[in-house]
């Protein structure tokens, strides 16, 4: 099961409008300006996005990881290697970027920016798509790719497919790397197509 190019472009560009969204409440919650990318998005099986992961980020790296419920429903994760989480980090709060382990006011201030990011993407599948989602309480771990990819879970269903999105966030003039992961199951992974189908149609015909 793959996306056509038209439910490819309809997808980046339901992200784009949630991207749009979390930028706008980033920016106001830091008073500085943020900019989020038009993103890359790609399908992947799901036993390839520990390899397609891998050829990305190294090490360490800092996960916001979010259970998402409903129609459509699954795990979402935003990840930054660690030296990313860092220079984000000093961006946002303003502070110098030091080598070190992150604080708890840091640790705090990348889960609430991997909450809005989330938040921001799911609301617009939610309410574009009109299906009704809920979201866990997020929480950021720092472990390996492998690590991160052997905690989730998506309860009962056969976990199938994961959507990636390449994150580029832009602050005073500075770029932060980042990848947003969605991880279906082949129950959601299918009523995601049909609901992009629709959306479509219903853009055609406004």
């Amino acid at each position: 099961m793959e996306l056509t190019k038209p439910q490819l472009e309809a997808l980046t560009e339901l992200i784009n409008i949630g991207y749009g969204r979390a930028a706008a409440a980033l920016s106001e919650l830091t008073g500085r300006r943020i900019n989020l990318d038009v993103p890359k998005v790609a399908v992947y099986p799901i036993d390839e996005i520990s390899q397609a992961l891998h050829s990305v980020l190294s090490g360490e790296v800092a996960s916001v990881h979010q259970v998402f419920s409903g129609p459509v429903s699954g795990n979402a994760l935003l990840l930054l290697d660690y030296k990313a989480a860092l220079l984000l980090n000093s961006l946002l709060l303003d502070t110098p970027m030091h080598p070190r382990r992150l604080q708890a006011a840091e640790r705090e201030a990348l889960t609430e920016v991997g909450n809005i990011v989330l938040n921001a993407c799911l609301g617009v599948f939610g309410n574009l798509l009109q299906v009704h989602v809920t979201f866990s309480v997020p929480r950021l771990d720092l472990e390996s790719v492998d690590g991160v990819m052997h905690s989730i879970a998506v309860g009962s269903q056969e976990i199938q497919y994961a959507l990636m999105v390449h994150t580029h966030f832009s602050v005073k003039d500075s770029t932060v790397r980042g990848y947003l992961v969605i991880i279906l199951g082949i129950t959601s992974f299918a009523r995601l197509i049909q609901e992009l189908d629709t959306w479509e149609k219903r853009q055609v015909a406004t």
